[in-house]
């Protein structure tokens, strides 16, 4: 089967029901999102993203701000186009300093992340590409905490990371950030299932 490439509004549970199971959805796609979540450095965290943590991010959204059937449209056009379309994995990465000040000076040195993110197996690397909608590094070069990234795959650079053993990683080549990680083979199989 397939993995599912789009929320519609016919997935979203009633407000109260949400309410009222809140707890066990939170509790099993945390679940999941361990096996698709890689620190990389000592401080930017990549998660892989699919159709169930974007129906999560879109249930909490609802839950939150209460906004109803008038705030859906706009969650789902916020977080439909992260969900992977069975040719790329859709990763939203993130700059975890605690610290507001070491934060801030940080991001003000990482202006253009969102170009130098990457992908490497089997001799492919593969290029994130940032997501245009948004601006990931000000006018004066000051990074977002957040940035939405995708990386796309060709046919054969997908049998190549689905193939056994391969070896993956993700990596950040920034002259401020340059820190690679070995991607589980856990967290390589959960991403296999995002690839048609």
């Amino acid at each position: 089967m397939s993995a599912k490439r789009a929320i519609s509004p016919a997935d979203i549970l009633p407000a109260e029901q949400y309410a009222r199971e809140r707890r066990e959805h939170r509790r099993r796609i945390a679940e999941l999102k361990r096996d698709r979540r890689i620190e990389v450095g000592p401080f930017c965290t990549v998660y892989f993203e699919n159709w169930d943590t974007m129906w999560l991010q879109v249930q909490e959204m609802l839950h939150i701000e209460r906004g109803g059937a008038a705030q859906l449209a706009d969650e789902l056009a916020a977080y439909n186009p992260m969900i992977p379309d069975g040719s790329e994995l859709s990763a939203t990465v993130m700059v975890e300093i605690e610290d507001p000040d070491r934060r801030d000076a940080m991001l003000r040195r990482l202006g253009g992340v969102e170009h130098k993110l990457f992908l490497s197996f089997a001799g492919e690397t593969v290029r994130g590409i940032p997501d245009a909608t948004r601006e990931n590094t000000s006018p004066e070069g000051k990074a977002s905490a957040v940035q939405f990234v995708k990386f796309p795959l060709t046919a054969q650079q997908k049998a190549k990371f689905r193939a056994p053993g391969t070896q993956a990683f993700v990596g950040v080549d920034h002259a401020s950030y340059g820190h690679m990680a070995v991607m589980p083979e856990a967290t390589r199989q959960a991403l296999i299932a995002d690839l048609d």
